[in-house]
């Protein structure tokens, strides 16, 4: 056992807890194998991300709180994937190297979108890794203005009481994820953020209606400050000591993936407390969080910017429309988070069942879709003087309100090169009967390594035919 760290400053917020490596393997499934009825997946690229613990300190850090990792890891691979993934999310890390352990990981095999299988190899902890790592912690408190204890209950966090013994008399808050089923372990902590199993299981099965009422009993019996219920679709419930509730309903979206979500709600809600808002407006950031994450595939990183932008669509017309000032800071902001980035682009006038499911099969190929939208002055010289049908800001709306879509972006020119210049994405995707070569930005994919995909166009599905329709 040996021990790794990086000198101060210190962060405010250290995370301490169950450390994991989630690895992503995939690509698409085209027949059953002929070996055994399973599925054959053809694989096209492999995502490595921070996962656990390690997840929570990435979205601290993303949201704005100078964060420290402290957590145990074996002596292998995943304990290096674990030092670069910090290093890309700036996140202090202090690792506990237990080399007679693996660290944990999980392989998802994903064909399309749709998960097929995961494979997990659980690490564990020894004695002498988890006395050091109480030895680190109790150096860590100094200057800390919150702890955040990630329990997936893989070892690290065997020794809780002691570690919560140590912050309370320091009087440094505790918020605590939790996994097991004893409320012993996570007594005196300033905030419990369990889900709905997880609250049943610690204390004991209720009707929703009555979830609150055992909330405040569990808060006196385990002197605890605060209860915060994460509840699915149901959205939030916080109970506190004093008395207080509320029922925060979650924000409205298509859910793609609901992995490392509970992650996400700690990692915001405490960046928010610790930043000095009151418990309503933390639960509400929380909220927004929460959503932006499971609308994305896997477990993503969410950031001050995707936050205050969700908070501007409360209140724009067209939500998701970008200004070209404002593009390379969205594609900076997605790649730091480890997106993968995918571009298509189009008039987008009428907008059709082809329109659909090009944009529908362009998200499926990253995590994060641009499209380019032809401005006005674009569609009438290459359409005609009596296009566009609908203006920029309508088309722009409408296409904001495909969840398939992230970000749309208005050009000017006939072409999209520029913008695909400006963007350089990873994905490259047409609608068309077209050779890759012939597709605009074809060469600087090839220039980068980036991938060319074509979608074919849906029979009978255009625009002109539609309009040529209704004027008979």
């Amino acid at each position: 056992m040996t021990v790794d760290s990086e000198a101060p400053p210190r962060p405010d917020i250290l995370v301490v807890g169950d450390a994991m490596i989630d690895r992503y393997i995939i690509g698409e499934t085209s027949r059953i194998s002929p070996e055994a009825p399973v599925p054959i997946v053809q694989a096209s690229r492999e995502d490595v991300r921070a996962g656990g613990a390690a997840n929570v300190a990435a979205n601290v850090q993303a949201l704005g709180g100078g964060c420290c990792l402290l957590t145990v890891c074996g002596g292998d691979s995943g304990g290096e994937d674990l030092v670069r993934l910090m290093a890309r999310h700036g996140v202090t890390l202090d690792r506990v190297i237990d080399l007679g352990q693996r660290t944990t990981q999980k392989t998802r095999l994903i064909s399309g979108v749709q998960q097929i299988a995961r494979i997990d190899h659980d690490g564990g902890v020894s004695d002498a890794a988890r006395t050091e790592l109480a030895r680190r912690f109790e150096a860590r408190l100094d200057g800390c203005r919150a702890v955040i204890f990630s329990d997936y209950d893989k070892g690290t966090l065997a020794d809780l009481p002691r570690l919560l013994a140590l912050a309370q008399r320091r009087g440094v808050p505790t918020f605590i994820d939790p996994k097991s089923a004893d409320p012993t372990r996570y007594e005196g902590a300033f905030l419990l953020k369990p889900n709905a199993r997880e609250f049943h299981a610690l204390f004991g099965a209720c009707p929703e209606e009555h979830i609150a009422d055992r909330a405040s009993a569990a808060l006196r019996t385990w002197n605890l400050e605060y209860l915060v219920v994460t509840r699915g679709a149901k959205g939030i419930l916080m109970v506190s000591r004093g008395g207080a509730v509320i029922d925060h309903p979650t924000e409205a979206v298509e859910v793609f993936d609901v992995t490392g979500a509970g992650d996400t709600i700690i990692a915001a809600l405490v960046v928010g407390i610790a930043g000095g808002l009151a418990m309503a407006e933390a639960i509400d950031q929380a909220n927004i969080a929460a959503s932006i994450a499971v609308s994305r595939p896997g477990t993503y990183v969410v950031t001050r910017e995707d936050l205050a932008e969700r908070l501007d669509q409360r209140h724009d017309a067209a939500p998701k429309l970008v200004p070209l000032s404002r593009l390379a800071t969205v594609v900076e902001r997605a790649r730091r988070g480890g997106a993968r980035i995918v571009f298509t682009n189009g008039c987008f006038d009428v907008l059709h069942a082809g329109h659909v499911r090009l944009l529908e099969l362009a998200r499926r190929r990253g995590d994060v879709l641009i499209v380019g939208l032809n401005s006005d002055a674009s569609v009438r010289r290459l359409k005609g003087a009596q296009r566009p049908v609908n203006p920029l800001p309508d088309r722009a709306d409408v296409l904001s309100a495909l969840t398939a879509v992230d970000h749309v972006v208005a050009f000017e020119d006939d072409t999209p090169a520029a913008l695909i210049d400006a963007i350089r994405p990873d994905v490259l995707v047409k609608g068309g009967d077209y050779a890759a070569d012939a597709i605009v930005g074809a060469d600087l994919m090839r220039e980068t390594g980036g991938e060319v995909f074509i979608v074919p166009l849906l029979p009978g599905r255009s625009t002109s035919a539609i309009l040529a329709n209704l004027q008979h």
